[in-house]
């Protein structure tokens, strides 16, 4: 009898021992939906390993990585200078590795007639230069903006690709992920939004052409489509261990069709 519990002790040890917990933090542009798909997909191949997926913005996942407390961080911008020298100071060199690509979608509410804005117009919109639909050939009534809050990096990438680094109007409501802003802008006849294209596809919203052109995976690509730019996972130099085979799926055939089915565009 005591022989069998020793056995059976040493089993759990050992089961206990093997065990893998990958803890990944950031970007809610991969981590509301693709990053957990993902993880589902590698655990019913992998029922060793369990996973802590927190989506709270780019900015939460890199400095996640800069203390050790995840390892991979996710992120739809790339590190910042600062970061990057604060990590250094810390003895930790900053890897990404770009895991998808994507385009930052312009939305408005399904019921609102305009469908098509200028660079120019989209600048000025969330600027706040522009604050009523009439002058851009809407209906009269005053624009809703809803954005990402500050620790988003589709946050910070959007101001760099569609405000020339301008400051968004202070009338302009911050949102905790996509979903929010696709939420709001579908309830709101007068709001406008972006998201990333996994999104674009919720209810009560559509997508804005862009100098005539939509985001997707021909524009996306080739950059025509100019609020295009890659999603990274970030980690300490080379990862290792699970965190390692964890993005090698995310970067097999398995793993980008997967990425395209929920709608970003595949490196590959």
């Amino acid at each position: 009898m005591k022989k069998s519990l020793l056995i059976f002790a040493a089993l759990v040890a050992a089961s206990t021992a093997s065990a893998q917990k990958l803890v990944i933090k950031g970007s809610d542009t991969l981590g509301a939906k693709l990053v957990p798909t993902l993880a589902e997909e590698y655990k019913a191949k992998h029922s060793n390993v369990s996973f802590e997926i927190a989506a709270e913005g780019s900015t939460t996942g890199i400095a996640a990585i800069i203390d050790g407390t995840a390892q991979i961080g996710m992120s739809s911008r790339r590190a910042k200078t600062t970061e990057v020298s604060a990590a250094q100071a810390k003895g930790v060199s900053m890897k990404p590795t770009i895991v998808a690509h994507d385009g930052i979608a312009i939305i408005v509410n399904a019921n609102n007639p305009v469908g098509a804005l200028t660079p120019r117009q989209v600048e000025q919109i969330f600027a706040g230069d522009i604050t009523d639909w009439s002058a851009v050939g809407g209906a009269a009534g005053k624009i809703s903006i809803y954005t990402r809050n500050t620790s988003s990096g589709t946050y910070s990438d959007f101001k760099d690709l569609a405000m020339k680094k301008r400051d968004y109007a202070s009338s302009s409501q911050k949102m905790a992920g996509n979903e929010q802003i696709t939420s709001e802008v579908g309830k709101n006849p007068s709001g406008i939004g972006y998201v990333g294209l996994a999104y674009v596809h919720d209810a009560g919203i559509k997508v804005a052409l862009i100098d005539g052109i939509l985001p997707n995976k021909e524009t996306v690509l080739s950059k025509k489509y100019p609020y295009a730019r890659p999603t990274f996972y970030y980690t300490n130099g080379e990862p290792t261990g699970e965190a390692a085979k964890f993005i090698e799926f995310t970067l097999s055939d398995e793993g980008q069709k997967i990425a395209e089915k929920i709608g970003f565009v595949s490196v590959r």
